[in-house]
């Protein structure tokens, strides 16, 4: 029988898992302005409702991890809470973004909705003790350095603070130097502790360190991961979503065009009920 993970309260009106439909994660990597953030919230949101797919907004505040020193990182902390704050009122969507260190923790749960640990810090153990003892829904990311049996180490660290609104994301596997692979494993592996698990389309595409100083990535592969990852159990997808991807100021190899996004969404909800044989 298919595992059916464990239902997730994101908010008073949002559930993921426990047999709710298929969810999306998404938005621009960093938050470049709150116009063009509100902007793509609304969009993206529109698009999810035109299809019947949950959605939950996700932008970074601040991208700690950037290849250079001169990369843009974002708005900071203040700043981008307040807008994702602002986003989170207007457009009435639930609202995600990753934390680097524990000092961000507590202000980002005041506004957060969903706590994002990256895969780079996944196994930082003080990091994801204190985002779990928010007792907020957490999206944990596997570390590109791990095997997916070994994220249930990161998953006892987390219940540890009895917290178990855990989503776990596949984000693929360093492959070589400035290369990742996808291993569909991964995503069954991964479900059989029940919780969601979403397929990251966007970051397993990703060529770390590939452009010397950014990263360079393959976007065209973006919807055969997506629909890899759906075909073999996942709940959910994590998408990068620009406008106008070639412009955006941060993962413009690997970012999802919003035009595509729509007709995507559709062939992965037909790849769910095909998958759980509703269709």
């Amino acid at each position: 029988m298919p595992i059916v993970p464990k239902e997730i309260r994101i908010n008073q009106k949002v559930r993921i898992g426990g047999g709710h439909p298929f969810f999306l994660i998404g938005g621009p990597c960093v938050i470049e302005s709150q116009e063009h953030a509100l902007f793509m919230a609304k969009e993206i949101k529109k698009i999810c409702q035109e299809v019947g797919v949950t959605y939950i907004f996700k932008s970074s505040f601040d991208k700690a991890n950037r290849s250079s020193i001169s990369s843009y990182r974002g708005p900071g902390l203040e700043s981008g809470l307040e807008m994702l704050e602002r986003i989170k009122k207007e457009v009435d969507v639930p609202v995600l973004s990753d934390v680097h260190e524990t000092s961000q923790v507590e202000k980002a749960a005041r506004v957060l909705d969903v706590i994002q640990i990256p895969a780079f810090l996944c196994r930082q153990t003080d990091l994801l003790v204190a985002a779990a003892h928010t007792q907020k829904p957490l999206n944990i990311k596997k570390g590109q350095f791990l095997s997916p049996s070994e994220m249930k180490n990161v998953v006892e660290k987390a219940l540890s603070q009895k917290n178990d609104k855990i989503i776990l994301t596949e984000r693929g596997n360093s492959f070589g130097y400035n290369n990742l692979v996808f291993d569909i494993r991964s995503i069954p592996v991964m479900k059989e502790w029940g919780f969601p698990v979403a397929i990251d389309a966007s970051h397993s595409v990703q060529k770390p360190g590939g452009e010397g100083i950014s990263s360079g990535g393959e976007s065209e592969f973006i919807p055969y991961v997506a629909k890899a990852g759906v075909s073999v159990g996942a709940d959910g997808v994590f998408l990068e979503i620009h406008d106008k991807p070639r412009k955006a100021l941060s993962d413009i190899y690997n970012t999802l065009n919003l035009n595509d996004l729509k007709v995507l969404l559709g062939i992965l909800l037909k790849l769910e009920k095909a998958r759980n044989g509703k269709e």
